[in-house]
């Protein structure tokens, strides 16, 4: 691994079968939901690297959740598992009948975190709520939401990768400047690898709050779809009455969706702006690249 790498760690808690190492495997490591049926439990802590964004390297520390284990980060390995901590993440099972211990452990970790990591991010996932009726799903996570209070809030995975990416505000200000040269509705960026957001724009209101995980997942099953037929996926247009949606490659680390819903802007207009904004979002990629805004005129 470059030695010019940030490495960021990451501590993924929470008891054992609160679905830690299952949302890890699903979002790092290309699962899908099936094929997490057949792992084991985590035993003590598994390690594994994760590179986002080229040089961003998230070290990520999976802690089985067993009692056992989890009295040993407090007590032996206190110092080892919560020093240097960028971001924790603690898995709350809504299902779980030991809610009390549940947040026992949590209050544990808050306060390791505290004494040897007190500038690191923590959230709280509060996990299964597919399995809650829906008709009850709201009314159960006000409750656990009122059980953890000022600390805690479900997130998205893209929010919390959101968090420790360098020049985050910079590439932001360079994509809305981009969709509005273009008149895009919005601009979503997407790491290549497990392609989630780490940036958008939007110019027009957009009703679902929850539409950057769902193309996620439809992106990435297409993905694994295509490895399966030994194809890459490169590029994708899909085109309604309403509205022009296009992926395509952007960086070496990253993907676009581009939103349109003009029809006097052909496709081929649109291809070519993105075509023409590559390099300059290739340099906002190194954490010393250019302090300018993307002023260029496109077509």
């Amino acid at each position: 691994m470059s030695s010019t790498a940030m490495k960021k760690k990451v501590l993924l808690m929470g008891k054992s079968g609160s679905g830690k190492t299952s949302m890890r495997s699903i979002i790092f490591a290309n699962y899908i939901a099936r094929d997490t049926r057949r792992l084991g439990a985590t035993i003590d802590v598994e390690h594994s690297h994760v590179r986002f964004l080229g040089n961003l390297v998230l070290n990520l520390w999976d802690c089985g959740g067993q009692d056992t284990f989890m009295e040993n980060y407090f007590t032996s390995q206190r110092d080892n598992i919560f020093r240097n901590v960028e971001v924790l993440i603690y898995v709350f099972d809504v299902e779980s009948r030991e809610l009390e211990k549940d947040m026992h452990y949590y209050q544990s970790c808050l306060e390791a975190i505290l004494q040897n990591s007190p500038d690191a991010k923590v959230f709280c996932l509060v996990h299964k709520m597919d399995l809650v009726q829906e008709d009850q799903r709201d009314l159960i996570f006000k409750e656990r939401e009122e059980d953890l209070k000022r600390l805690s809030r479900p997130l998205a995975w893209s929010s919390i990768v959101y968090q420790l990416i360098p020049n985050v505000q910079q590439l932001e200000t360079n994509l809305r400047n981009f969709a509005q040269i273009i008149e895009a509705d919005e601009v979503l960026l997407f790491e290549r690898a497990t392609f989630l957001v780490i940036s958008h724009y939007q110019c027009k209101e957009q009703r679902d709050a929850h539409r950057f995980e769902k193309i996620s997942n439809i992106i990435k099953q297409f993905k694994l779809s295509c490895s399966k037929l030994a194809a890459s996926f490169q590029s994708m247009e899909v085109r309604n009455s309403n509205f022009a949606a296009f992926i395509d490659v952007f960086t070496s680390n990253t993907y676009v969706m581009v939103i349109m819903s003009d029809p006097s802007i052909p496709s081929a207009a649109t291809l070519i702006n993105i075509r023409n904004a590559r390099k300059h979002f290739e340099k906002l990629e190194r954490v010393d690249g250019p302090k300018h805004s993307l002023h260029m005129r496109m077509r």
